[in-house]
C-alpha cells in the first residue's frame, strides 16, 4: 500500500533540496531518518518532518506496520517564485528570484496483520419428528378484555360537544 505526503511551498530553491532528497530515495524509513539527523544541510530538517508525517499517516490513517515502510519516490519540484530587485549602477534594477519547492513522498509498506481466530459453533443437536410429538403444546396468551362500549346516545353526545368547540374556535 502506498502513502503520500506533501510539502508545498518550502522556501528553498529545489536543487538544494534535491541533493538531499536524492540519498534517502529508496532507503527503509529508519535509515532515511538517521540519514536526514546526521546531514549538514539546512533542507534535511523539513525533508525528515515530511518523513515523519508520512509515517504518521501511514500508522494511523492506514494501519500499516511502520517497520516495513520504505521511501518509494521522492520529488522535488518547483514552487512559485517570488520576485525581488537589486539596485544597481545608472538607475537600473537586477532581478532576484526567491525559489521554493513541493515536495512530494511516497511511502510503501504492508498492512498490519491481525491475528483472526476462526470461531466454529457447537453442533446443534438434532431434533426429529418423535421428539417434538411427545412435548405439550405451548399455551397462547390468552386475549385482552374486551374494552367498554358506549350506548349510541353517549357517543352522540360526544360528537356533538366535539362539532361545538370546532364552530366555537372558528376551524370549520
Amino acid at each position: 500500500m502506498e502513502v503520500r505526503a506533501h510539502l508545498r511551498h518550502l522556501r528553498t530553491a529545489p536543487r538544494k533540496v534535491r541533493l538531499v532528497i536524492n540519498l534517502i530515495r529508496g532507503l527503509s524509513v529508519e535509515a532515511a531518518t538517521d540519514q536526514l539527523h546526521v546531514l549538514p544541510k539546512g533542507s534535511s530538517l523539513p525533508v525528515l518532518k515530511l518523513l515523519q508525517s508520512a509515517v504518521a499517516n501511514a500508522d494511523h490513517n492506514f494501519h500499516l506496520d511502520t517497520k516495513t515502510l520504505k521511501v518509494k519516490s521522492i520529488v522535488a519540484n518547483e514552487g512559485p517564485k517570488l520576485k525581488r530587485y537589486r539596485p544597481r549602477a545608472f538607475g537600473r534594477a537586477a532581478e532576484i528570484l526567491k525559489r521554493s519547492t513541493h515536495i512530494t513522498l511516497v511511502l510503501e509498506g504492508t498492512a498490519l496483520t491481525k491475528s483472526v481466530k476462526k470461531v466454529t459453533p457447537p453442533p446443534a443437536d438434532k431434533v426429529t419428528a418423535a421428539d417434538i410429538k411427545g412435548q405439550p403444546a405451548e399455551a397462547k396468551p390468552a386475549m385482552k378484555p374486551a374494552a367498554d362500549k358506549r350506548s349510541a346516545t353517549e357517543t352522540e353526545q360526544v360528537h356533538q360537544a366535539q362539532d361545538a368547540n370546532v364552530h366555537r374556535k372558528g376551524l370549520h
